[in-house]
């Protein structure tokens, strides 16, 4: 019985300290990283005078064109 107990506790503690290493490592990354970046595609715009312009911003959406 004192057997089962034993291993029930250490598989918790076990448990335990993976998820809270998991909580740090993932604290450490966006510290060291930032959030998330959005990558958005190389496509580009022609704008009317023949200039062309990217997507860009949060939503990945179409810059304005020059004198818009």
């Amino acid at each position: 019985m004192t057997k089962d107990i034993t291993t029930v506790v250490i598989g918790v503690s076990l448990l335990a300290v993976i998820w809270i290493g998991w909580a740090e490592f993932e604290r450490w990354r966006e510290n060291t990283y930032g959030s998330p970046r959005t990558v958005c595609t190389a496509d580009a715009k022609l704008c009317p005078d023949g200039s062309y312009v990217p997507r860009t911003g949060p939503k990945c959406e179409f810059a304005s064109c020059p004198g818009r």
